[in-house]
Formats: C-alpha cells, sequence, structure tokens
C-alpha cells in the first residue's frame, strides 16, 4: 500500500514551486496555465496543501481564472511570498500581487482576496519576491522588466515604500543589503532596502533569469543565456569585499 499524493493538473503548465511553511511542514504552491474546476483541475491557483501533499488545505483562485489561462497571464509564473501572520503574497504575468489570508479561504472557491496591488511599473512578476522583517515591520520587495519596487505591510495592507524603474530578476537580502540583477543593463544593483538608495552598481553582462547568491563574503552572479540557433553561453561573475 502506497501513501495517497495529491496530482494537481493545471492543464498545459505543471507547478513550478514549492514554499513549505515554516513550523507546519505545509506546501504552498501555484500552478500555471490550464482548465479550473475547484477539485480535479487547479489551473491558475495558489494552493496550501497538507505537508504530504495528500490534500489542498486552502485555496485561491481568481475570479478571472479563465481570462488568465487563454491569454497565457497566469499565476504560476512566481513562487508565493510568506509574509507572516498567516498572510500570503501571489503575483503573476497579469502585473499584480494578490495579498492573501488563506485561512480565511475555503478549497475550491474562486476570488476572496484581501488586497491587488499593481506589481512595480505593473510588469509580469516572473521572479520571487522577498521578504524582510525590520523594526517591527514587513517588507516585500519584487522586481520585474519594469522595475522594482518595496512594499509595506500596515493594517493588513501592502503599500508601496519606494519604487524604481530599473530593471531586475529575483531579489536578494543578505548582511542588510538588498541585491538585484539587472538583466536588461547587465548590471548588478545594490540597494538599501528601508530607502532604495543605490549603495552600488557593479558591472556584469546581460543574461536570462539569474539571480545572485551571497555567500562566504562574495557575490555569485550567473548571467548568459541560449543563442536564436539553440547553442547556450554564460559567465559567472564573482565579486567580494577587498581583502576577502
Amino acid at each position: 500500500m502506497t501513501d495517497a499524493v495529491l496530482v494537481l493538473n493545471s492543464g498545459s503548465s505543471t507547478v513550478k514551486y514549492a514554499v513549505v511553511e515554516p513550523g507546519t511542514g505545509r506546501l504552498l504552491v501555484a500552478t500555471g496555465n490550464g482548465p479550473f474546476n475547484g477539485t480535479t483541475n487547479w489551473g491558475d491557483s495558489a494552493l496550501e496543501l497538507s505537508s504530504d501533499a495528500s490534500a489542498p488545505l486552502h485555496s485561491w483562485t481568481p475570479t478571472n481564472q479563465a481570462q488568465l489561462g487563454s491569454s497565457d497571464t497566469d499565476v504560476g509564473s512566481t513562487a508565493p511570498a510568506l509574509l507572516g501572520g498567516g498572510l500570503t503574497v501571489q503575483g503573476g504575468k497579469d502585473g499584480l500581487l494578490a495579498l492573501l489570508d488563506l485561512d480565511r479561504l475555503g478549497v475550491g472557491h474562486t476570488g476572496g482576496e484581501l488586497q491587488r496591488i499593481s506589481s512595480p511599473g505593473g510588469g509580469e512578476v516572473l521572479t520571487t519576491p522577498a521578504v524582510w522583517h525590520h523594526d517591527g515591520l514587513t517588507w516585500l520587495f519584487v522586481a520585474d522588466n519594469a522595475g522594482t519596487a518595496a512594499y509595506v505591510l500596515r493594517s493588513g495592507r501592502l503599500a508601496v515604500a519606494w519604487q524604481d524603474g530599473s530593471a531586475g530578476t529575483s531579489p536578494v537580502l543578505a548582511g542588510g543589503l538588498l541585491y538585484i540583477y539587472d538583466q536588461v543593463a547587465g548590471t548588478l544593483r545594490i540597494l538599501l532596502p528601508a530607502s532604495g538608495a543605490r549603495v552600488a552598481t557593479l558591472p556584469a553582462a546581460s543574461g536570462h533569469w539569474s539571480s545572485p547568491i551571497i555567500v562566504g563574503g562574495r557575490v555569485i552572479l550567473p548571467v548568459g543565456g541560449s543563442t536564436p540557433d539553440g547553442a547556450t553561453h554564460g559567465t559567472v561573475f564573482v565579486y567580494h569585499l577587498p581583502g576577502r
């Protein structure tokens, strides 16, 4: 006898990302384009699953799910972001961020989000947000091809704290600094997270959805991508503090 495992059918797209909730071991996932019926088909949805992935516990599906699926603007392009206190943020290709309280949502219904707020410049969210708990506040950092923004959670709502027009991949927080790779300009920006003030801009090269890795006093940034003929190329940039 084998354990039951829930199969998430999201049509042409599969589940791309999974987040493990601290303490409970429950799984948060987002799905891509596909049909939705709230029982066996879960296209364009964010779901909280049991720790063994055998059953959906809560779910959120936009009310315009069918339109999102037909226009390839699904929510499964990015991972859910845990804000704490039971709140989660789910982005998508429609350029919106949804603030969710999954514990207040059932299973298989549409709508029910606490808030919808525009992503930076309204661009597609194809990146994973970063969350920062600092001085009693919860911050959310999001970057896309239209810009970068910081949001602060106050009274159960997200508000823009700062925003700029520089593109970015998934933001990374380390050592009190925010690192964002601009794949369009081919640079690595280092910002102060609370203000967005630029500390430094490091030269790199253009790439395709790479994100920086910070470890051992060094910042490692792989860049590159594929060419029209299918060939691949890449470079790894390694930055370090003087004397390290």
